[in-house]
């Protein structure tokens, strides 16, 4: 997958396009991305995205703007794997966001990427005030040559998949909800870095994992599965501002890997988050914490355990 950063854009040959923040890549933004393959494929022509960095509310509105979903890093890899062959990244400044809707049809999406056909959803907005809508932009499609469609939202369940719902599930710990929305389990992913080490000394040793904003789209305790060393390994998680031994005020993601032991640091991990088992408390020294680090860790097999019987007992197959 070809990354082109900034604009203007190098003219790379024509493509077929849709444009969005596509934070999470829910089943939503999916189901979009699968339509633009198959029309990408129909007409010859290599899919691309046009996204934004950063998201838009975190220039006009940094105190407001929701929590990330995914880092640059994340959403990157989930649009390979969608199939994207070009991923457009917008630098979202003010001069950027001050282009008129003509203009952003004109030189952004038809000149300088070359669209020959767009697909966006059906709330879309661009220009600077969100003045154009999708009729502009079919407007403006037969007038800088390039088709465009709009797609309808996708529910789930009866909820319309967005990035919002999403966010929301997460808050309230309903991870259930959440990775139904996302088609499968939300995740981090980062480096391996050290740390206080405190978890050795107290008998649960961590893999501290590097968190890249610092307002994640949920706290607390949670069930989580590891990814990238080997085999999956299951671990209980710890992600938020752990009260009791830190006061710095930093987000922090550490993973206690059970049945595990090794030297990764310098690793890149993906963290798959499958089950809250409480919220963050503020206990009044190490041994009540370590009492209730043993309950947790207690619970995250009680949950593996549970969740393996529930899937024998749903698929009988030998």
């Amino acid at each position: 997958m070809q990354v082109f950063r900034g604009a203007p854009f190098r003219p790379a040959g024509p493509c077929a396009l849709t444009i969005g923040n596509f934070d999470g890549l829910h089943r939503g933004h999916r189901a979009m991305l699968d339509r633009l393959v198959g029309e990408a494929k129909r007409l010859g022509l290599p899919a691309a995205v046009l996204t934004f960095e950063p998201h838009p509310r975190e220039l006009f509105t940094p105190d407001a703007a929701p929590a990330r979903l995914s880092s640059l890093r994340e959403k990157l890899e989930l649009l390979r794997d969608a199939g994207i062959d070009r991923v457009y990244l917008a630098h979202f400044n003010r001069p950027f966001a001050s282009l008129s809707a003509e203009d952003f049809a004109g030189q952004i999406v038809a000149q300088q990427i070359g669209a020959r056909y767009v697909l966006v959803g059906d709330d879309f907005r661009f220009g600077k005030a969100r003045s154009g809508d999708n009729a502009r932009l079919a407007e403006l499609g037969h007038q800088f040559g390039f088709l465009a469609e709009a797609m309808p939202e996708i529910s789930v369940d009866g909820r319309r998949a967005s990035s919002t719902a999403v966010r929301e599930a997460l808050a309230r710990g309903d991870m259930d909800s959440a990775n139904q929305l996302l088609g499968r389990p939300y995740s981090i992913s980062g480096r391996v870095k050290h740390g206080r080490k405190l978890g050795r000394e107290i008998g649960f040793p961590t893999a501290n994992i590097q968190v890249k904003h610092n307002r994640p789209p949920l706290t607390g305790i949670f069930v989580v599965e590891v990814h990238g060393l080997g085999a999956p390994i299951l671990g209980a998680a710890s992600l938020g501002l752990q009260p009791t031994v830190d006061q710095s005020g930093r987000m922090s993601l550490e993973v206690h890997l059970l049945d595990f032991a090794g030297d990764i640091y310098g690793q890149h991990l993906r963290v798959d988050f499958l089950h809250k088992l409480r919220d963050e408390v503020k206990y009044a020294g190490l041994e009540p914490l370590v009492a209730q680090i043993k309950l947790d860790v207690e619970n995250t097999r009680a949950y593996y355990r549970e969740r393996h019987h529930s899937e024998r007992i749903s698929d009988p197959r030998p």
